[in-house]
């Protein structure tokens, strides 16, 4: 996954924590053992990072299926 998963109405969120806007940056996922960095909407703050339902319910999921297959 790259930071073209991350569309520009992603980065109209402000983090509830600590109040500031979202930033993309690298940001690792892990999932069954396995992991990916990615470039995704994060607090710049705290570190919280928004995932989309689209990105959730789409390519993510594929992912893992993908890696729940093998």
């Amino acid at each position: 996954m790259k930071s073209e998963n991350v569309k520009p109405e992603d980065l109209n969120w402000v983090c509830a924590k600590c109040g500031q806007g979202l930033v993309v940056g690298p940001v690792t996922v892990e999932y069954l053992d396995n992991r990916f960095t990615t470039e995704l909407p994060r607090c710049p703050g705290c570190g919280l990072v928004y995932i989309s339902e689209d990105l959730a319910l789409g390519k993510m999921a594929e992912v893992e299926q993908l890696l729940e297959d093998k």
